[in-house]
């Protein structure tokens, strides 16, 4: 029996385009999607129609979160917010422990999160990138064990990585460039990576890419 795992990353952010954002914002390590990247996000949903895809779970970050809602309303399926998908925890990048909307935000910005849903694993800060990687491994794993059908990841360019990785084995180069898609296919018990980063259902993509 096989089973199709995609795994996508968000589309581009707001401080991506705009820096300073940082400087004022609110929660500032959780950054909302810029405009193209909502444009990004659209053309994926759009990518996925006709794919099978049964479940939907997305990284808690808003970025993230709203790049699945693009996809859900194209494919009318409900988001399972997984914080095993979430952003690297790096003390590097974050200063404490990242501030995002909570899960009851979350629900009354986007009906499709799913209220019935519990992460499975969950991301603690700070991270090593061995424990992140170890972490977004784990989740991967976990889901395809309890959730057998095709599935897709939202996630980021860490956990893209990671999750990639951690089922099909070993350490391959994985080209997590924004709202791309990563699919892996499982023939028996061996996953085959398909696609590796593919891009094509973007209009406009990254010419170096960023995770930070």
């Amino acid at each position: 029996m096989s089973q199709t795992v995609w795994i996508a990353r968000h589309g581009n952010r707001l401080d991506f385009v705009n820096p300073d954002w940082f400087l004022t914002a609110e929660r500032r390590y959780d950054p909302p999607l810029s405009d193209d990247g909502v444009i990004q996000a659209r053309q994926l949903g759009e990518r996925l129609q006709g794919e099978n895809i049964t479940h939907i779970f997305a990284s808690p970050f808003l970025r993230t979160v709203q790049t699945a809602n693009q996809v859900a309303e194209i494919l009318d399926l409900p988001i399972k917010i997984e914080s095993g998908l979430s952003e690297w925890l790096n003390p590097e990048w974050m200063t404490e422990t990242p501030e995002k909307l909570s899960f009851t935000e979350l629900q009354e910005k986007f009906p499709k999160v799913d209220p019935s849903y519990t992460s499975r694993v969950v991301a603690e800060y700070p991270e090593t990138v061995d424990k992140m990687m170890a972490r977004a491994a784990q989740t991967a794993k976990i889901l395809v064990s309890e959730f057998t059908e095709d599935i897709l990841l939202v996630g980021h360019g860490a956990s893209v990585v990671g999750t990639s990785q951690g089922l099909v084995g070993g350490t391959p180069e994985i080209n997590a460039s924004l709202c791309c898609l990563v699919k892996i296919v499982r023939y028996d018990r061996q996953w085959i990576m398909e696609l590796n980063g593919d891009t094509s259902h973007l209009s406009q993509t990254e010419k170096v890419i960023r995770f930070h």
